[in-house]
């Protein structure tokens, strides 16, 4: 069926699914690969900032024993200094241009902070970088990221997690319409109905990591978000009915028996 194939482009390159993965916070190392078998992800986000050994036994050699694709995050940063310095290094340790973007505002909340986030985006795509951030619901901030330069927008879902699913449904929606690059779910993913939902409104892709990390059965979640994305993609490229006020028959009225 088409809608079970269709593919994820993010700057040029086909992904081989839509659902990306953060695996910071797994409780065993030895669970990377079958949490990897079950979610297929199109990309793996590994924390520059929490990750520094590449030895045997570490996540880093676990992941490239496991062949993904890594997208090096500036998780923890506050300032765009920050953030670009995590980025230079997570491009020598790690042999890419692609950067998973996050400024912080706070340790707190761990809500973006749009103004430092821009300002690292600017600085990023002028050193070459492939630039995915973490941002806000809002689209206006997401057309200012896509001016930017950035090859994909980050909307969160809720707060980092928080587990509360997409508490703003039609702000998704409006940054999926309000850009012409591919949108990714970030952030608040609880459970796979919360990442069917987000392809549902649009979204091209969902990015799950304390959902699976803190999960009872981390390789059973992953599953589940897999099949989550996929039904969410599905239903979205069917075309929902739209909602109504009133019943409708779902039989002609006319006709009857009477």
């Amino acid at each position: 069926m088409s809608g079970t194939t269709d593919g994820l482009v993010v700057a040029g390159v086909a992904l081989g699914s839509r659902l990306l993965l953060g695996t910071g916070g797994l409780p065993r190392v030895a669970l990377v690969g079958p949490v990897l078998e079950a979610a297929r992800p199109g990309l793996v986000t590994v924390s520059m900032r929490r990750t520094s050994s590449v030895g045997d036994g570490s996540l880093l050699a676990a992941l490239r024993t496991a062949g993904v694709r890594l997208l090096p995050n500036t998780a923890g940063c506050l300032s765009a200094r920050e953030a670009v310095l995590t980025a230079e290094l997570a491009r020598e340790a790690l042999g890419t241009d692609w950067v998973k973007l996050e400024v912080i505002g706070d340790e707190r909340s761990l809500l973006p902070d749009v103004v430092e986030l821009l300002d690292a985006a600017e600085q990023l795509v002028r050193r070459g970088f492939t630039v995915l951030p973490y941002s806000t619901d809002d689209p206006v901030v997401a057309r200012r990221l896509v001016d930017a330069g950035c090859a994909a927008v980050m909307p969160l879902g809720s707060p980092i997690g928080s587990g509360l699913g997409v508490l703003n449904p039609h702000a998704i929606e409006a940054v999926r319409a309000a850009v012409d690059v591919p949108v990714v779910l970030d952030a608040g993913v609880g459970t796979a109905s919360d990442a069917a939902l987000a392809m549902e409104l649009g979204c091209d892709a969902v990015l799950a990591a304390t959902a699976v990390t803190r999960a009872d059965d981390p390789v059973a979640m992953a599953h589940a978000l897999r099949l989550g994305v996929e039904a969410g993609r599905l239903a979205h490229r069917a075309g929902r009915i739209p909602r109504r006020a009133v019943a409708r028959a779902s039989s002609p009225m006319v006709g009857r028996v009477s």
